[in-house]
């Protein structure tokens, strides 16, 4: 995937969505540009968060572990950036991503994800309406769940 290509797939990201072209190209020279097959992880719930993942094409698994073993929550696709949280919070993952299928991913690094944040405040507005939207739906489901676990 060229440069072009990569500042194209990160202009389809929401997150991204209000970013002028310079800085997606910018983006895109800093990160990572990866391949994961079907079953990679792409990290894992308790380590170190040291990057972020832009899922230019694919999807991952969203595993957290349970009592029971690990248990999948979701489902991240093309489009979508997924392990900013370590980063932005300094916690260890809060999940495992496993390729459900070929992904090509940007991956950025903890520094450079922070020192982007740093330079465009639009950058990180976005970031937290995204945050903000997961933890609602979060909210939201865990709610639903304690009415269907006590209506018995």
């Amino acid at each position: 995937m060229t440069l072009e290509a990569e500042v194209e797939a990160l202009r389809k990201v929401p997150l991204f969505r209000g970013i002028d072209e310079t800085k997606l190209r910018l983006l895109a020279f800093i990160s990572d540009r990866t391949e994961f097959q079907a079953g990679e992880r792409l990290c894992t719930q308790g380590e170190e968060g040291d990057s972020a993942f832009i899922i230019l094409a694919g999807d991952a698994d969203v595993l957290v572990q349970t009592p029971a073993g690990e248990k999948k929550v979701a489902q991240v696709s093309e489009n979508s950036i997924v392990g900013e949280i370590a980063i932005l919070c300094d916690v260890p993952r809060t999940a495992t991503l496993v390729a459900a299928n070929s992904m090509d991913v940007l991956m950025v690094s903890k520094d450079d994800f922070l020192k982007l944040l740093n330079e465009f405040p639009d950058i990180s507005l976005e970031v937290m309406r995204t945050l903000a939207l997961r933890l609602e739906r979060t909210t939201r489901d865990l709610a639903e769940a304690r009415q269907g676990s006590s209506g018995g």
